[in-house]
């Protein structure tokens, strides 16, 4: 199997080379590796020049038009399959072998798992507890697994049938041409859980529990108000394209927003995005995502 190792990186040089060393130490190396550029204005072509990594620059596209182009790019090289992540997590060194290994038919994408860089134990996204549908658990308890231990316990075997993408995912290129590329109109967040159900109408996805990514913990990174409107619209979109009960969804959606908001910015800001200068955008993307207005659009 020919594999590309790509990442899509903006204005974070330093953990940029982490991840390229990481992803140089596999036991199993990948066949090529690529890193597309979305516009970065700090050090970054200076690092990859360097190093001699091969890359491609293009304006910011977010996270949905990065994973377009290293995906694209894939396909044009003729590689059997890419494997995707984010700048600032690394691989461990096993990690593409046991992807690698998952990757068979039926299964056209096999992800690692995201642990905290500084607790290899704790899951920096949580895992959904899965209903007989293979949806988010809404109504029972647990509804998330937060520690590897969890998650063992649900997947005995190694093999969970959810994966968060993009960081550490490796998916079979010929699944790729039956479904399509990653849909650039999401800009950024819900990319990822777009293109999951879209891979999972041709085939088996899932995390490898023994295929770990090491990633910082974002729980506390401050959204900016473009993030908070991404986040809130295109999370009501794949409520009604993807999910049950998506009304239920769609206002627990509303309350995390909230909630993550308080929790990152402070109390102030979630409060300026109901009743504040913040708050015609937040109910612009409340509206927009309800009746599914995909696009980048933030400032129109």
């Amino acid at each position: 199997m020919k594999i590309l190792a790509a990442v899509v990186t903006h204005n974070r040089c330093v953990l940029l080379q982490r991840c390229l060393d990481h992803i140089e130490l596999q036991t199993r190396k990948p066949d090529g590796i690529l890193v597309v550029n979305n516009a970065s204005t700090d050090d970054t072509m200076k690092v990859l020049n360097d190093r001699g990594t091969p890359f491609v620059s293009q304006e910011n596209l977010g996270s949905a038009g990065g994973w377009h182009r290293c995906i694209e790019v894939a396909l044009e090289e003729g590689f059997d399959a890419v494997w995707l992540m984010d700048d600032d997590g690394f691989p461990d060194p096993h990690a593409l072998g046991a992807l690698e290994q998952a990757l068979s038919t039926p299964v056209v994408c096999a992800s690692s798992i995201v642990v905290k860089e500084d607790s290899l134990d704790e899951f920096v996204f949580p895992f959904p507890v899965l209903n007989a549908a293979g949806l988010p658990e809404l109504f029972k308890l647990p509804r998330k697994l937060h520690r590897v231990k969890d998650l063992t316990a649900f997947a005995p075997e190694g093999i969970y049938p959810f994966a968060h993408f993009f960081n550490g995912a490796l998916i079979d290129l010929a699944a790729v041409r039956k479904i399509g590329n990653v849909d650039c109109k999401f800009f950024m967040f819900g990319d990822e859980v777009d293109y999951f159900f879209r891979l999972r109408k041709v085939g088996h996805v899932c995390s490898v529990i023994k295929a770990l990514h090491m990633h910082p913990d974002v729980s506390k990174r401050p959204y900016s108000q473009t993030k908070v409107y991404y986040y809130i619209k295109n999370t009501l979109i794949l409520n009604g394209r993807y999910f049950d009960w998506p009304w239920v969804r769609h206002v627990l959606a509303v309350m995390a927003v909230l909630l993550r908001t308080s929790q990152r910015n402070g109390a102030a800001a979630a409060l300026s995005l109901l009743v504040g200068k913040n708050s015609p955008a937040f109910y612009k993307g409340i509206v927009r995502g309800v009746v599914g207005k995909l696009g980048k659009d933030f400032n129109d």
